[in-house]
C-alpha cells in the first residue's frame, strides 16, 4: 500500500498590508474634517429670540462669569486679557489690519452688565466697527412667535 503524502493545509492569515492603508485613511479623513475652535472659554450663554450669522473666524471677546476678560483674534488662541488698556490695543492691532473684522462678545449670562460695557466702550474706542454679542437662541419664543396668528397692520376690522 501507497502512503499519501499529506500536504499540510494553510493557515488562515489576516493580510495586514490593507489595515496599515485604511488607519492612514482614517488618519487623513479625520484630520482633515475636525474644526478647532479658537476660544475655548466655557460660558454661559444668555437666551435671545433673534439670531444673526456670524462672519468666519471673527475676533472674539469672552468674559468668565467672575469677570476674567479672554481674547482671541479669530486666528491664535485665547489668552487673559491684562487690563482693559491691553483689549484695547489688542484690537487696534487687528482693526489695523482687517478695518472691517467682526468683534463678537461672549459673556457669561451671570456676569455684571459693567464689564460688559466696559469692553463694549474699550472696542469702540480701538475703532471697532462690527461688534456682536453672542448669545443662544431660545426655541420657545421662536416656536410662540411662528405659532401666533399674524394680524394686519393697522388692528383688526
Amino acid at each position: 500500500m501507497k502512503k499519501r503524502a499529506y500536504r499540510s493545509r494553510p493557515t488562515p492569515a489576516i493580510p495586514t498590508a490593507s489595515m496599515a492603508d485604511i488607519a492612514f485613511l482614517l488618519i487623513i479623513f479625520f484630520m482633515l474634517t475636525t474644526t478647532f475652535s479658537r476660544d475655548r472659554t466655557a460660558v454661559s450663554l444668555p437666551d435671545s429670540a433673534n439670531r444673526d450669522q456670524v462672519q468666519e473666524e471673527p475676533a472674539i471677546v469672552a468674559i468668565t462669569g467672575d469677570g476674567t476678560v479672554v481674547f482671541t483674534d479669530g486666528e491664535r488662541p485665547s489668552s487673559p486679557v491684562a487690563s482693559m488698556d491691553d483689549l484695547r490695543q489688542q484690537a487696534e492691532d487687528v482693526v489695523s489690519v482687517i478695518k472691517d473684522k467682526e468683534f463678537v462678545i461672549k459673556a457669561d449670562r451671570e456676569v455684571r452688565y459693567e464689564v460688559v460695557d466696559q469692553v463694549l466702550e474699550e472696542l469702540r474706542t480701538a475703532g471697532v466697527r462690527n461688534i456682536g454679542l453672542l448669545t443662544v437662541q431660545d426655541m420657545t419664543s421662536t416656536v410662540a412667535e411662528q405659532a401666533a396668528p399674524q394680524q394686519p397692520p393697522g388692528g383688526s376690522n
